[in-house]
């Protein structure tokens, strides 16, 4: 049975995944429902007027709730790419595959569930494989490009057909169709200041930070960790001093897939699982990524990531339902044309711009 999602900060019930093309693809609106309350029948904070309620507060609140919600899919966002940002730190490879890996885990977890296991025994197996078909794709997809021209563009186009591999593998396997994801928490939501939260919201939010702030502590301050930033700055140098580049890259590449597999985790509660939902989320997190400036820092795509979401929410709140389509497309070309490396890059001119002493 399906559960019923209703948009926080929309009008409209539909659940997006319900919306379908003819082959059973998700719309591409599809990500942006989690601005969703499951189960529940809360009141929708842009709806009617509310006894006891000012026109000011109310609009307050929505800005609230605006907020909330778009860190909650932002955190999304910004795992996905940090996910990518993490291997293209080492390789100077984007894995075109990354939302695939997110669908992975997504699948498993519903499959394996759906068999009667345990939710948390498949999320477990879920991200397992996540992390192999992300090891994978580096074994099939990038590694032969690199062994053959290291400044070739060859892996443009292999890993975008390995994405397509796992995809129609995905769908042969499980069918085109959606099928349910588990609930891993109940539905009761949190009341912040007037706006609703749901747990599985504020979840993603803690998780995804936390993520962040151990990634970064890790690659800081850890042997591996500065192995890694040595490879990233020079890999034919940390080749010489006795580094062994491909094991980096096949820990990155697993460290990636767990990222994804994560950020499907924390997503499948709140859409159903479908081999199609993957190029979707892929897309957006390479925009998080370029916002952000994940290609120099990967927690810079985090915040790319929280502020794309919050913008998107904004968008379906003030334009219309759908403008979280487009929207974050117009913010990527508006923040690469003033920092083409992305706001939180060290090459962003407005991170100089400080008061001088």
């Amino acid at each position: 049975m399906h559960r019923r999602a209703i948009p926080f900060v929309r009008c409209t019930s539909a659940n997006s995944y319900a919306q379908r093309d003819r082959v059973g693809r998700p719309a591409l609106s599809a990500k942006a429902g989690w601005g969703t309350l499951l189960g529940s029948r809360s009141l929708i904070v842009s709806g009617g007027p509310r006894l006891g309620v000012s026109k000011k507060n109310k609009g307050m609140i929505t800005l609230f709730q605006v907020i909330l919600s778009g860190l909650a899919i932002g955190a999304i966002y910004g795992l996905i790419g940090m996910a990518l940002a993490i291997s293209y730190y080492v390789t100077r490879v984007i894995n075109f595959a990354q939302g695939q890996l997110l669908m992975i885990a997504i699948m498993v977890v519903a499959a394996i569930s759906s068999a009667g296991c345990s939710p948390w025994i498949a999320v477990l197996a879920g991200l397992a494989a996540s992390c192999v078909i992300g090891v994978l794709s580096y074994v099939v997809a990038v590694r032969p490009i690199l062994a053959f021209d290291r400044f070739s563009f060859g892996w443009l186009v292999s890993t975008l057909g390995f994405a397509v591999v796992v995809e129609n593998a995905a769908a042969y396997i499980w069918g085109p169709t959606s099928r349910p994801f588990p609930p891993l928490l109940n539905s009761s939501s949190l009341h912040i200041g007037g706006a609703i939260l749901t747990q599985q919201q504020l979840l993603a939010i803690v998780a995804a930070i936390g993520l962040a702030a151990v990634f970064e502590l890790v690659r800081r301050h850890t042997l591996f960790g500065k192995l890694g930033m040595a490879i990233a700055a020079d890999p034919e140098m940390a080749s010489a001093i006795g580094a062994n580049i491909t094991v980096v890259a096949v820990v990155a590449f697993a460290i990636s897939g767990l990222f994804a597999g994560i950020a499907g985790i924390l997503i499948g509660p709140l859409t159903f699982a479908n081999p199609y939902l993957g190029d979707t989320y892929g897309t957006y997190g390479f925009i998080a990524m370029m916002i952000g400036g994940g290609t120099e820092k990967p927690v810079a795509a985090m915040f790319g990531g929280l502020l794309l979401g919050i913008l998107s929410e904004g968008a379906n709140a003030l334009i219309n339902s759908q403008a979280s389509d487009w929207f974050p497309f117009l913010v990527l070309v508006v923040i690469l044309i003033f920092t083409p490396r992305g706001l939180f890059s060290s090459g962003n001119f407005l991170l100089r711009l400080r008061p001088a002493h």
